[in-house]
């Protein structure tokens, strides 16, 4: 198509093909009125000979532009040529993860936590604004060379979700392979359905395969309604248990039973990354004998462990007290959880055979006067020793002592300051004031009668 249409919407001129699907071929293209390479996607025509889905594409378009994120793909514009829909986006000279897992997998644990946390940072900010992604997959994530990612695709697939339900027979309209299950039964997706297929992605960098298989469409779909989710320690025995759990929990077959959103994952991921670092102290408990998904018994790194056995963990997890550092705000939820121990409060009694000194309250600050440095009432006198009488000075004026009623305000009782006696002076001078006032208003009186 490339070599047969240069030119789109009369601006946007098609250097190269940069991939294909089921529902668009993306081309790498160059503004030539703002001067710039952009990424051009075109839909299929198959998908857009419906008025109904040209407008909800319009419309999701509109909120997928508002999305600025540093690992999203920027938004725009959207417009079309024709009967030619094409979304123009941020251009990204990278490739899709999909190509670096054919390289290079199974991913080491540290680059896969780094990537998916990413995603994860991505996605959940898609989740806050309202919007579901629906399509998850490799292919639809973008990574640099120093692994920073850009995820891409958001909302087609939840277009076409609502707009294609009497033709998904006959369109490839999404990616069978990291369906959702309730995505599989045409049910709506949510954010708990992205959390499924982050489940798959990370699954794939850790393994390099997929979890589920078949030959068509609908075998996918099946797998992903009934069959057992695997383990990544099947596949793979260096994962660290705690991350092969999470993951289990991400492919849970009833939503509720994931993680509720791509956030809330993102921050579970990061807490496993600190505990590999070493920065932090505080393990994610996991049940060790349960599967997050249908009581499918959890494998371990040596064996599987019956659910109807009580299994220690291999790893003793140290108790809650015995840590420090951040509280994971999403601690995934077990049987046997270990007890926060929080001392109590200070009561003034021995505790345990420990006497505590009883610590003295903090008396207010009071107000003073800058000139006045009088000690608390219940502060006692200094004791003045012989080595100590040289420098003791006897005080400038008494005016620290209670029963002295002409020093500043005594804030401390509450004593209102006595009425000062009126001096001869001041009876003086207020009695000439009233009669320069009288004078005054006599004065305009005969003016006044005058000129009437």
């Amino acid at each position: 198509m490339a070599s047969e249409r240069l030119l789109i919407g009369g601006r946007f001129q098609i250097l190269e093909t940069l991939g294909s699907g089921g529902m668009a071929v993306v081309y790498k293209a160059h503004d030539l009125r703002l001067r710039r390479d952009v990424a051009l996607k075109t839909l299929r025509s198959s998908l857009t000979a419906d008025p109904a889905f040209q407008e909800s594409f319009r419309e999701e378009a509109r909120r997928v532009a508002n999305l600025l994120h540093p690992n999203i793909v920027t938004v725009f514009d959207a417009d079309s040529d024709g009967s030619l829909l094409y979304i123009v986006m941020e251009y990204v000279d990278a490739q899709d993860l999909k190509k670096h897992i054919r390289a290079s997998a199974p991913f080491s644990v540290e680059r896969t936590l780094h990537i998916g946390i990413q995603v994860c940072a991505g996605i959940g900010y898609a989740h806050r604004a309202g919007l579901v992604h629906a399509d998850v997959k490799p292919q639809n994530i973008l990574l640099y060379s120093n692994d920073t990612v850009k995820v891409t695709d958001f909302g087609i697939a939840q277009v076409i979700t609502n707009t294609q339900a009497m033709t998904r027979q006959e369109v490839v309209w999404g990616s069978p392979q990291y369906f959702s299950p309730e995505q599989a039964q045409g049910e709506q997706p949510t954010p708990a359905s992205d959390v499924y297929m982050i489940g798959i992605v990370l699954y794939e960098m850790l393994t390099g395969k997929l979890p589920f298989t078949g030959n068509d469409q609908r075998d996918l779909a099946l797998a992903h309604i009934n069959d057992p989710v695997p383990h990544v320690l099947e596949s793979n025995p260096n994962v660290p248990p705690m991350l092969d759990w999470i993951i289990h929990k991400c492919m849970s077959k009833e939503p509720n039973a994931r993680y509720s959103n791509a956030d809330q994952l993102g921050r579970v991921l990061i807490e496993v990354q600190k505990g590999l670092r070493g920065t932090t102290a505080v393990p994610i408990s996991k049940p060790m004998g349960l599967s997050p998904s249908r009581g499918v018994p959890a494998v371990g790194a040596s064996q599987p462990v019956a659910p109807v056995q009580a299994s220690k963990p291999q790893t003793p997890v140290p108790p809650r007290e015995a840590t420090s550092g951040p509280v994971n705000p999403y601690q995934v939820s077990t049987p046997q959880s270990p007890i926060s121990v929080t001392p109590p409060p200070y009561s003034g009694t021995p505790s345990s055979g420990i006497v505590q000194p009883p610590i003295k309250p903090v008396e207010p600050p009071r107000y003073y006067s800058p000139a006045l440095t009088r000690p608390a009432p219940t502060q006692p006198a200094q004791p003045q020793t012989p080595s100590n009488w040289a420098s003791v000075q006897p005080p400038a004026s008494p005016s620290y002592l209670p029963d002295n009623r002409h020093s500043a305000p005594n804030y401390d009782y509450g004593i209102p300051p006595a009425a000062e006696p009126l001096q001869p002076l001041t009876l003086i001078l207020g009695g000439l004031a009233l009669i320069a006032v009288l004078g005054v208003i006599v004065l305009w009186l005969a003016v006044w009668s005058a000129y009437s």
